[in-house]
């Protein structure tokens, strides 16, 4: 027989077709079936959990927004809530502020200086009732000229000190309009700060400062030590006196504190007291976040409280706090003699009222529990008692006593008055009088505040 063109008969060994028992694959397949289903089931329950751990901690989180003008004391309220609620955070950075510390006295020095330059060469030609005044007052003194320069060549060192310092804590943060200082974005402390190879902790023997601010902190330090004798006999220097008492020189709020105390300050082993945290200054730049754990009732809270830099563009960042639990506006009543570093003709005051008037009539920040602090009562009280008339700055005030009882009810009642016109959602509006560098009694405050603020919140989001 002929084989068939496209065949060919195999030579390998049979094969044998193997038969397959239905019932084991059904068992099998059940099998996988069941343990699929238990996995799922499991991870089905996990997802579950996670989700009820997440929504428990989200009911659970309190939103706390710090408003206010640049220097209204939103930073050191901050750090007032950080000494209450988490001093042990707090302590950690206290070798971070030293630089700060000394940035303070170095511009404060300089000031110093300018303004004295300033007005003994403008004196003469002052013919004003209050230069003449003045140049009454300083003619005992005899010819400064003399004594004021050799004060300068030997504070020169030191003063030039001030742009190489801002530039190491400012870590190329720079403001537009020409103003100078040191101006920090949120999380500055981590950008001075050095990490170790595993990235989680200050290197040895740095003071917690990285190497570029260690090294130009070391510089300030040294150099502060070597006049503070200097330093000390400008600021106690009978001229200087009369100019400040009469106004031709003006300091930010914190030198008189700083240089009250250059001789402890100006110490090889200086570490910044609580004090001095409180009272420094240091201008922010964005939104700084930082987190408090506050038990009340037996149950644990997470505050998050939002620090929003007074540099920020305004309402820019109203968007993202639509669901704040809480605003507390800070209003620096002692400002009534001060106007704004962006536009010398509005008064700092006025421009406070115009930004609560804005909070009080957004409609994103309608449903957040309000509280108004008028700060800076204890520089309000120096100020009126070294005699600054009220109605020179407020033309409103009239003739009302320049007594401090007067002056602030009257800037209580036109806060009210803006949050009874403006206020979209008719809340309640909680004021408080407040010194920011008083512990004990902001403290208080705090306490009370914190806990209206949680109950409310209990109470709007159901939590036992």
């Amino acid at each position: 027989m002929t084989k068939r063109p496209g065949h060919a008969h195999s030579t390998s060994e049979p094969i044998l077709m193997q038969t397959f028992d239905a019932s084991n694959i059904d068992k099998e397949y059940q099998f996988y079936d069941e343990e699929a289903a238990r996995v799922s089931q499991k991870i089905d329950e996990e997802l579950k959990r996670d989700w009820v751990r997440r929504k428990d901690a989200q009911r659970r989180q309190v939103k706390v927004m710090l408003l206010g003008q640049a220097e209204s004391g939103k930073s050191t309220l901050q750090k007032q809530f950080q000494l209450y609620y988490a001093q042990h955070a707090l302590d950690h950075e206290r070798p971070l502020w030293r630089p700060v510390v000394y940035f303070n006295i170095l511009k404060a020095v300089r000031m110093i200086l300018d303004e004295l330059d300033h007005e003994l060469n403008n004196l003469s030609i002052d013919d004003s009732l209050e230069g003449q005044a003045v140049a009454h007052s300083l003619a005992p003194l005899g010819d400064l000229s003399e004594e004021f320069s050799g004060l300068r060549t030997k504070l020169v060192p030191l003063v030039a000190m001030e742009d190489s310092l801002a530039s190491e804590l400012s870590g190329g943060v720079a403001v537009t309009g020409g103003r100078t200082g040191v101006y920090v974005r949120a999380g500055w402390q981590a950008l001075v700060t050095p990490l170790s190879p595993n990235r989680s902790r200050a290197l040895p023997g740095t003071g917690g400062l990285s190497p570029a601010v260690a090294q130009v902190t070391s510089l300030a330090s040294r150099t502060l030590i070597s006049v503070q004798n200097e330093v000390d006999e400008l600021w106690k220097h009978p001229a200087v006196r009369i100019l400040l008492n009469n106004r031709r020189i003006r300091l930010d709020e914190s030198a008189p504190f700083f240089l009250d105390s250059i001789k402890r300050v100006a110490q090889p082993d200086y570490l910044p007291s609580t004090a001095d945290l409180l009272n420094v200054r240091l201008q922010t730049l964005g939104v700084a976040e930082h987190s408090f754990d506050i038990e009340l009732c037996g149950s644990r809270y997470n505050w998050l409280m939002y620090d929003v830099g007074g540099a920020v563009r305004r309402h820019a960042w109203v968007p993202y706090f639509d669901d704040a639990t809480a605003i507390i506006f800070l209003a620096p009543i002692s400002a009534f003699d001060q106007y704004l570093e962006e536009d010398p003709r509005t008064n700092r005051v006025d421009d406070s009222l115009q930004l609560f008037t804005a909070i009080c009539s957004n409609k994103l920040l309608k449903n957040s529990h309000l509280v108004l602090m008028l700060n800076k009562t204890d520089l309000l009280r120096k100020k009126l008692e070294a005699g600054v008339k009220v109605r020179k700055y407020i033309t409103s005030y009239g003739d009302r006593p320049n007594t401090y009882a007067d002056v602030s009810e009257y800037f209580r009642a036109h806060f009210i008055q803006v949050h009874r016109r403006h206020d979209i959602s008719r809340r309640a509006l909680y004021v408080h009088f407040t010194s920011m560098l008083d512990i004990r009694a902001t403290q208080d405050i705090i306490v009370n505040v914190g806990e209206a603020i949680i109950r409310s919140h209990i109470a709007k989001t159901g939590l036992a």
